[in-house]
């Protein structure tokens, strides 16, 4: 992934109710959201890092970076799902009023805020933009296992926050940030070489726990889990209706880092055509994911035949068969989207176009680029 795509799981609305704790808890929204108030002229979305390189050294840019420095944590990191592009107003707006909740990798909340810096940092030189950006920086580097892995959220909390997170491209989009730090070009020619050497060094362990986490189904290299035990690096549980599984979703995350390296390894190749096989046989044909509302009127949504429909893949994938497994709260596996209650089937991912593009376009021009 790109630096100009590290945004694209970051993109926040205005926050109503916030949630910065998953199943363990919801924080309270914004005041100033509640309110619909807003000093910045922007909203805190995927625009932001997409802007010409004369925009961020106007007052708009400097306001907004003004408000991320704000959100930052005394650890380094940021809340995930807040807009912000405005200051808190509040004291139960800042930071350390969530504890260790503000500090997560969940949903490009850490790695967004720090590639706008970066951004600010080449455009005006203000100090305080690479302050808080380098602060960003070591809070990523203090937050990896010796491992190589990243947990959800750091400080370690209990629960599934702390396991190795590939889960919404949590870990490919921290690897992504610190490639493009390591290699000191564009927006990140201003890093010190310390800095550089050791976002060099950590990119270079996540690729270990990469490689070592690829899973096998009939003795061949699959796909990946969307969670791994930290210790033992095996698949784990997050939420109940998140298993032990292989990610249809994930995996598309994790081999698109994987063919952005510029000299693969013959272990990262092998990874990547045995990823590839196995979306290939993984791929649903012939459906289509419908979304309407029941009769009261809630979001639902079910599978229906469709001969010219693109290709679905499930979002979970039995270990041992690679057969689509659905979970509700009860954390019972079923195998068909009918079986889970109607609250999960309307408001949780089961099935995407994830492969699709990756298929089609990616994978042929990757072949072609090392000759393969």
């Amino acid at each position: 992934m790109t630096r100009d795509g590290l945004m694209r799981k970051a993109i926040c609305a205005v926050a109503m109710a916030v949630s910065l704790g998953g199943a363990a808890g919801a924080a309270p929204a914004s005041a100033q959201a509640a309110r619909g108030e807003s000093t910045a002229p922007f909203r805190w979305n995927s625009s932001l890092l997409n802007r010409d390189a004369s925009w961020y050294a106007t007052p708009e840019a400097r306001q907004i970076a003004d408000a991320v420095r704000q959100w930052q944590s005394v650890e380094g990191g940021w809340p995930k799902n807040l807009d912000l592009a405005y200051a808190p107003q509040l004291p139960e707006d800042l930071p350390h009023f969530f504890g260790g909740k503000a500090n997560t990798i969940d949903n490009g909340a850490t790695t967004a805020p720090i590639a706008y810096l970066a951004r600010m940092v080449t455009a005006t030189s203000d100090a305080r933009y690479r302050a808080s950006f380098e602060r960003g920086i070591d809070y990523l580097l203090k937050a990896q296992y010796p491992n190589g892995g990243w947990p959800q959220y750091y400080p370690l909390r209990d629960g599934y926050y702390s396991r190795i997170t590939f889960n919404d491209d949590a870990m490919v989009d921290t690897m992504s940030l610190l490639r493009d730090v390591a290699g000191g070009k564009g927006d990140y020619a201003f890093v010190d070489a310390d800095r550089r050497a050791k976002a060099a060094a950590a990119v270079d362990r996540g690729l270990d726990v990469i490689l070592k986490t690829q899973l096998k189904v009939g003795g061949k290299l699959a796909g990946w889990c969307a969670q791994y035990d930290e210790k033992t690096l095996e698949p784990a549980w997050a939420r109940k209706y998140e298993p032990p599984s292989l990610s249809g979703g994930e995996t598309v995350g994790v081999v698109r880092y994987l063919m952005q390296i510029e000299r693969p390894s013959p272990q990262v190749v092998a990874a990547i055509e045995g990823a590839v096989a196995w979306l290939r046989s993984a791929a649903i044909k012939g459906y289509r994911l419908e979304t309407f509302q029941d009769a009261a009127g809630n979001d639902d949504r079910r599978i229906v035949r469709d001969a010219k429909a693109p290709l679905l893949w499930a979002r979970f994938y039995e270990l041992e068969t690679s057969r689509p497994i659905f979970l509700g709260r009860d954390s019972v596996f079923k195998y068909s989207l009918a079986e889970i209650e109607q609250e999960r089937r309307g408001g949780y991912g089961y099935y995407g176009t994830w492969g699709g593009k990756l298929l089609s376009e990616d994978y042929p021009a990757w072949k072609l680029k090392h000759g393969r």
